[in-house]
């Protein structure tokens, strides 16, 4: 079948290729011709199974995303026979109270409905609605029925008051757009009387329960004097153990909501002590994985299925009171398919990652500089957060309209931009253009915060905004002060303009290369289309390196002005020619970026490879499409597929030059390694882009020396040594 469809799209892709107009550079729309894909699709449709996805150059899962996924809840709500309203569901004894009449399953039921509640959590973190999985519980839609189980109602009121402050904070954070049913809460009781109260009751049942499990473990020579404390259920060998399974999961409530609201004490003066609590949460989990095989064995009386990898219970038994279509009439807009549950395992994997997350935002040193509070965002998104932590770090980092609630957008601003501390308060910062600039700045942060895909198309459309700043900036500037561009010029508001000026363009550009690099780790890319997207980034680092390089010699040059004796002179000009380890690194970066480019331009030109096949796009309109919110926004200016042809078409493998690339970056990160000898993060970096380098040297050779003489020889890219920048290997066929 396999060998039958390949054959079938490649004749299908023959007769396209007829019937399409000849010269690839025209654009769709111009003399595009249409053929019926039918044929291929019915080929195709037969050989796929459930869940396979064609996977072709031009087509992944990320560029179409207007394709319905058939099934899956979220994007296909499909339909449920059959339904119930709660108060049926509790006419036909859904949620019973009491839970049952022997005490011993009666504390096993409550331990199951709180297992159970766990996992609905964490499934509705992943994106699912919220009255699907929490409020698919009776006993939080009716929590009057339980007002008598101190026990089952104080844990369901703290998850009650969890999900709140929750749905606050994404809301607040507005990353709910990421996951439109993550906010909605369908008129659910969300807040109930006597809420405010929850820790303290939580607290109380804490305590009666500690001292059951200190009964418990009292020798018979001390019962006498706990004759008073009644235990948790008859059976005296469980006593102990369903203490320590109860008390584990009401502790970890405890702390985890604490977690929450420490998180959002303005100006990030709860992170200590949301540290703490973090602590005692991951401790509390790690207890709640312990008891696991005590439930397991001693679930007596109860009916226990098979074990599975789908259980949302410790115990493996099916809780009570819960019905995920229930809330289908309650709520018009939830769809009716009843979802899957994440298994209670792999709830608490969630919880454990959610509250790492947690604690490296809670670990950040509030740092005002902006490189580093970039550096921290970038490297924090490496760690593939969900949408709760991710907006927890949006609310840090912008409070009010200030960095962290405390620092001023203008002040940052400077500090960036190389300024004294001193201009930090000039009048400058009234300007409506500078405030508009601040606006851009927190937008960005908040942008960065949110997932890779949506923070790829938010960076790329900003960037047009960040393009009008700077022009509307120098118009004003101009206005005022004049010719900006002379740095000998003693005025200090012109001094200011000129230095924002540049940053404002250096974050253009490192928006742009951020852009870009997204494109590799969201899969965007196809080894046709890496030529010209390295040819891209290497524009822009140019670009970048060159905005970052004067920045700091005009910030060196100020600083010799003022307070500097005749005879260091000398030893100033000196230091002026010294390249700053920042620009060397993107030097680094750039000759990378260039040694692939002519690499793969030379493979393309030599040896046919790495060329786009099929009756779809042209390399024009990929180009179009993987760089039009740059092109739009002029980034840079005279930019094109044009001057991208003309770069690649002449280079071939004997060009010394792309041999050099690689050496050179080679070279200049080894030298590099003492000026960042305290900086580990960028130690890092220095040493994937040193074998990248490396790796490219010895596959370059070997395809310079054997290509011509061995057809067999095949040239791949992979990314094993660094997420962006790619390592040739070459093998034979």
């Amino acid at each position: 079948m396999a060998a039958e469809m390949t054959d079938g799209i490649e004749k299908f892709a023959d007769n396209i290729d007829a019937q399409v107009p000849s010269n690839p550079s025209i654009p769709s729309g111009d003399q595009t011709v249409w053929a019926d894909v039918s044929p291929l699709l019915q080929l195709a449709s037969q050989d796929l199974h459930d869940g396979e996805l064609i996977h072709g150059e031009n087509f992944n899962l990320f560029a179409a995303m207007s394709a319905l996924e058939i099934m899956d809840p979220k994007m296909d709500s499909g339909i449920v026979s059959t339904y119930c309203s709660v108060d049926e569901a509790i006419e036909k004894g859904a949620a019973p109270v009491p839970l049952s009449f022997n005490s011993t399953i009666d504390i096993q039921c409550t331990i199951d409905i709180m297992d159970h509640l766990l996992a609905c959590e964490a499934t509705w973190h992943k994106g699912h609605s919220l009255a699907q999985t929490v409020f698919s519980c009776i006993y939080l839609l009716r929590p009057d029925r339980i007002s008598s189980h101190a026990l089952l109602h104080s844990y369901c009121m703290v998850v009650r008051v969890t999900c709140n402050a929750v749905v606050s904070a994404v809301s607040d954070a507005r990353t709910n757009e990421e996951e439109d049913l993550f906010t909605m809460t369908y008129g659910l009781p969300l807040k109930g009387e006597g809420d405010e109260k929850c820790l303290s009751i939580l607290h109380a049942v804490d305590e009666t329960i500690s001292r059951q499990l200190r009964a418990s473990k009292a020798p018979s020579t001390k019962r006498r004097v706990l004759e008073d404390i009644e235990p948790l259920q008859t059976n005296a060998d469980l006593e102990g153990g369903l203490c320590k399974a109860v008390l584990c999961r009401l502790r970890f409530r405890k702390h985890f909501y604490h977690v929450l609201t420490c998180m959002r004490r303005p100006q990030g003066k709860g992170l200590e002590l949301a540290r703490k609590h973090i602590t005692s949460c991951l401790s509390e989990l790690d207890s709640m994985l312990k008891l696991e095989e005590f439930l397991k064995c001693k679930s007596i009386c109860r009916t226990v299925k098979d074990a599975t990898d789908d259980e949302t219970t410790a115990s493996g038994c099916q809780p009570i009171g819960f019905d995920s279509s229930l809330n289908s009439r309650l709520s018009a807009p939830t769809p009716p398919r009843a979802i899957k549950l994440l298994s209670w395992r792999k709830a608490v994997d969630y919880f454990k990652k959610l509250l790492h997350d947690l604690e490296v935002i809670c670990s950040y040193t509030l740092d005002p500089v902006l490189e580093v509070v970039l550096r921290f965002v970038v490297g924090f998104q490496k760690l593939h957060p969900d949408l709760v932590a991710r907006a927890y770090l949006q609310l840090l980092l912008v409070q009010e309209g200030k960095l962290y609630g405390r620092d001023p957008v203008f002040a940052m601003i400077c500090k960036a931009s190389l300024l004294p501390d001193t201009v930090k308060n000039h009048d400058l910062q009234k300007n409506e253009t500078i405030v508009q600039l601040g606006q851009l700045l927190t937008n960005l942060l908040r942008i960065l915060c949110t997932n890779s895909a949506w923070q790829r198309r938010k960076l790329g459309k900003i960037l047009q905004e960040w393009r009008i700043v700077h022009a509307q900036l120098e118009l004003a500037f101009r206005k005022e002060y004049g010719d900006i561009s002379n740095t000998s010029n003693e005025d200090v508001g012109m001094n200011i303009c000129s230095y924002i000026l540049i940053w404002v363009e250096e974050q253009t550009y490192w928006i742009a290369t951020r852009f870009l690099t997204l494109g590799f780790e969201l899969e965007l890319y196809s080894p046709c289309d890496y030529c010209m997207v390295y040819w891209y980034i290497y524009v822009i680092l140019i670009k970048l390196a060159e905005r970052t390089h004067i920045k700091m010699m005009r910030s060196n040059e100020n600083s010799r002005r003022k307070g500097k004796k005749k005879r260091d002179s000398v030893k100033d000009g000196a230091k002026d020619h010294q390249i700053p380890p920042a620009v060397s690194l993107l030097q680094c970066q750039i000759c990378l970026a260039e040694g692939l480019v002519m690499m793969l331009a030379a493979l393309r030109n030599e040896f046919n490879a790495f060329q786009s096949v099929g009756p779809f796009n042209s390399e024009h309109e990929r180009f179009l499409q993987h760089f039009e919110l740059l092109q739009k926004a002029c980034i840079p200016d005279g930019v094109s597929y044009v001057s991208f042809k003309e770069t690649i078409n002449h280079a071939r493998l004997s060009t010394s030059s792309t041999y050099n690339c690689f050496k050179d970056a080679q070279r200049t990160a080894k030298e590099l390694r003492t000026s960042y000898s305290n900086d580990p993060e960028k130690l890092n970096e220095l040493r994937m882009i040193e074998q990248v380098a490396e790796h490219n040297v010895v596959a370059l050779n070997l395809v310079r020396h054997l290509g011509t003489l061995d057809p067999s020889l095949k040239v791949y890219f992979e990314f094993s040594h660094h997420p962006h920048f790619a390592s040739a290997v070459v093998k034979r066929s």
